[in-house]
């Protein structure tokens, strides 16, 4: 079968590397932390990012990228959202251009505020970009756990060869179209996740939760529309389900950050005792400049962003939005 590398050797990224190497591909995992890779080569585990991982002998894991990069046919960004540019960047020349790109990151770039397929396209023109997103915690795809998500493209043969790529008896994957929506989605659900944690933190309750998820999906309505994004997409997988999963799971680091902030830490603490990128946080700068240049509303990322950078009381947050002027519950 098919060489995958994987750029990124993350909790995500090594999932989705054991999925497949499972399937009998053959695997390799770029990482510049040697300790993630001696861990892999040698003890057939990755214990810095999930515990009790037992990786197949198909995957090899390197610190040198073009080794990583040898008689690939796919490759899959396992990055952070901020880091795609410089990820993309690093692989130009690299690589031919019969050589899809998938990416699992969700967000937008800060400053362009552009997609990141679009971001992967800026840098490699003449490759294939396809996007696989949806509810799916690696902790629990690295356990073959039942999952199902939904994969997106330009182009619809990529998409259907992505597809059929990762696609098990316990990892459905869909195909959706509407590549804008899908991305937004993905995006903005951590801005929601990480205020939902923020009102765990703080002591509400399921009550609280449910109208924060529900007046959250609004907002992602809103804006993914004004950009281009299909209504029903935000019904979908990569909208209401990753809104779900994200806003109630204890594996959620946007829900994890949240709950520290919502418990008096601030938004740096957090980030620093979660140990991970934390999303949401950047997810939030960068939609409340798009929202602003766009003029769309979208108050709980407006409230979240003066908490998260400048220093907003979590109470004083949730009193503001619960004294908003009186309106009819509309979604766009």
């Amino acid at each position: 079968m098919s060489k995958v590398a994987f750029l990124g050797g993350g909790s995500f990224g090594t999932a989705l590397g054991i999925l497949l190497a499972d399937k009998g591909v053959e695997v390799s995992i770029y990482d510049r932390d040697k300790s993630v890779v001696d861990d892999i080569n040698l003890n057939k585990k990755n214990d810095k990012y999930i515990k009790d991982l037992v990786i197949p002998k198909n995957v090899t894991a390197f610190n040198d990228l073009d080794e990583a990069l040898k008689d690939i046919k796919f490759l899959v960004l396992a990055v952070p959202s901020h880091v795609v540019r410089a990820a993309s960047r690093s692989i130009k020349g690299k690589i031919s251009s019969d050589i899809i790109i998938v990416s699992i990151a969700k967000g937008i770039e800060e400053g362009t505020n552009l997609r990141l397929s679009e971001v992967i396209e800026e840098e490699l023109p003449n490759n294939k970009v396809v996007i696989l997103s949806g509810p799916s915690h690696a902790e629990e795809v690295a356990f073959d756990i039942p999952t199902t998500v939904v994969v997106s493209s330009k182009d619809e043969e990529s998409a259907n060869i992505v597809q059929d790529l990762f696609m098990t008896n316990n990892f459905r994957v869909y195909i959706n179209e509407d590549l804008v929506g899908v991305e937004i989605g993905g995006a903005v659900k951590n801005i929601i996740a990480l205020a939902a944690g923020v009102c765990d933190g703080i002591g509400y309750g399921d009550n609280t939760k449910a109208a924060l998820m529900t007046r959250g999906m609004a907002e992602i309505v809103r804006v993914g529309m004004k950009l281009g994004g299909k209504p029903e997409t935000f019904l979908g997988l990569t909208g209401m389900g990753d809104l779900i999963v994200t806003c109630t799971s204890l594996h959620s680091r946007n829900r994890r950050a949240g709950y520290l902030i919502g418990s008096g830490k601030s938004a740096e603490e957090a980030t620093k005792e979660v140990g991970m990128v934390v999303e949401g946080i950047k997810a939030c700068r960068a939609f409340y400049e798009l929202k602003e240049k766009l003029q769309v509303e979208m108050p709980i990322t407006d409230i979240l962003y003066r908490v998260l950078f400048e220093n907003k009381d979590p109470k004083d947050a949730v009193v503001f939005l619960m004294g908003r002027e009186k309106k009819s519950e509309i979604y766009y």
